[in-house]
């Protein structure tokens, strides 16, 4: 089982435990915010569940039918995800609204608050395991996942303030608005992950930074071809696919060109982990006598 596979599971295992406690806690109480919070980790737990599957499908090699590989299974994941999240908030709004027309009271506000302080340290636990291994493995499944984890340490901790709040003072409209507050905040995440994850769905280019890298690569070999262009970058799953045109001297044997080729390829990959290169092999239709220095080269 690789660290992707396991962290999942972590991640399945935490929220299930969560769920339970929150549900049993948010019942007897009778607080709408600490139920809300439980349909926030259930949606965590489907999260969890999603990304557990992606993750093992994505790693699978490519074959006739896939040639570029499974790696878009974690994008779809992180789509289906944000649209959880996102009725999930929803609905908790909607329950708010008929909680602060229909007023009622919170029992045990006290035990309410201690659940959802240990639910955020159990979350932030485990985030902080997620994002480390989706860093490492550069997976957008587990970001995702880490995401709402870290989301909801944030909701937790914004609805044991407010029980606290309201063991103090007994203002009990006080749990209807944190949770309203709560789902602001989950919506705002829902739009975050949609935009990531659905963005390599459209194959978007790679960000700025990561083409400004490619290109200081390239342009290290300057004085060994004439120029390159249409230089494409896209990402499917954690795999950076770029392709490029690549110029060379009409004299230029293919091997020397072909073993610089594997150069750039090789460097590319030592500055951006998980990349696949293809670049075309060029030859210069001019009849330069100064190509050899290409000190006045025109496509330099």
């Amino acid at each position: 089982m690789n660290a992707k596979t396991k962290v999942a599971r972590l991640s399945l295992l935490s929220n299930t435990i969560l769920i339970f406690m929150k549900l049993i806690v948010g019942i007897f109480t009778g607080s709408v915010s600490i139920i809300s919070e439980a349909i926030h980790s259930t949606m965590d737990l489907l999260a969890a569940i999603i990304a557990f599957f992606s993750v093992k499908i994505s790693d699978i090699p490519a074959d006739d039918t896939h040639p570029y590989g499974h790696g878009k299974v974690e994008n779809i994941s992180g789509v289906i995800e944000s649209l959880l999240i996102f009725a999930a908030s929803v609905w908790i709004i909607v329950e708010a609204v008929k909680k602060i027309l229909n007023p009622g009271e919170i029992e045990s506000a006290g035990i309410g608050f201690i659940v959802m302080f240990v639910s955020a340290l159990i979350n932030l636990v485990v985030s902080k395991k997620l994002y480390k291994v989706a860093k490492e493995e550069d997976s957008i499944a587990l970001e995702a996942d880490a995401l709402h984890l870290k989301a909801d340490v944030y909701t937790s901790l914004g609805v044991g303030i407010g029980l606290f709040l309201i063991w103090l003072t007994g203002l009990n409209y006080l749990d209807p608005i944190v949770a309203i507050v709560v789902a602001i905040f989950i919506l705002k995440e829902s739009f975050e992950l949609l935009k990531s994850a659905f963005n390599p769905l459209l194959d978007v280019k790679l960000s700025d930074e990561e083409i400004e890298i490619i290109s200081t690569v390239i342009s290290k070999y300057s004085s060994v071809y004439c120029n390159y262009h249409d230089l494409k970058t896209r990402k499917s799953g954690r795999i950076r696919y770029i392709e490029l045109h690549l110029v060379f001297p009409a004299n230029k044997l293919i091997k020397d060109a072909h073993d610089i080729c594997d150069e750039i390829e090789n460097d590319i990959g030592n500055a951006l982990s998980f990349t696949h290169v293809m670049i075309h092999l060029e030859s210069c239709d001019k009849v330069c006598d100064c190509c050899e220095f290409k000190t006045h080269c025109i496509y330099r």
